[in-house]
């Protein structure tokens, strides 16, 4: 059993940073495999995800600069009603969560919001590929690279 697969075992609901769902969109090469057996838990209802309204923005950015609104509606629909897929409007009261995790681990801003959208949903594990948030000990973070280096991925 993998990486992967022992983190969705332990995690029944885990935040995803915004690089699992372009990895997905865009099938990624390297980690197009491991977003699909993510994506497959979530549909299937065997964990939920969370991920904030960051991550909706990010999303939608590069569709829309290239004029391609018809994917950015598509990437709209599919954010927004993926089956047991949260996501997490970011209030004043995350914004001051987050500047604790800014504070305490000097993680970027987007950063920081992805984390506490997810903790505040009650995730234990967050998903990403973004090596300085291995330092965070509110919750377990699993990197996707991790996963390719030991030969996870399909």
């Amino acid at each position: 059993m993998g990486a992967l697969e022992r983190f969705l075992k332990r995690h029944k609901c885990f935040g995803a940073d915004t690089m699992v769902f372009i990895y997905h969109l865009e099938d990624h090469p390297t980690y197009a495999a491991l977003t699909h057996s993510i994506f497959e838990a979530w549909e299937t209802g065997r964990n939920v995800g969370v991920t904030s309204a960051i991550t909706v923005m990010e999303i939608l950015i590069k569709p829309k600069r290239e004029g391609k609104l018809a994917i950015a509606r598509e990437y709209w629909e599919l954010l927004t009603t993926f089956p047991n897929l949260r996501i997490i409007d970011i209030d004043l009261a995350l914004a001051d969560r987050a500047s604790d995790l800014r504070a305490k681990y000097g993680i970027r801003t987007p950063d920081a919001l992805q984390v506490v959208a997810a903790l505040s949903a009650g995730a234990t594990g967050f998903i990403t590929n973004d090596d300085q948030l291995k330092s965070l000990t509110e919750l377990e973070v699993l990197l996707l690279s991790e996963c390719m280096r030991k030969g996870e991925a399909r």
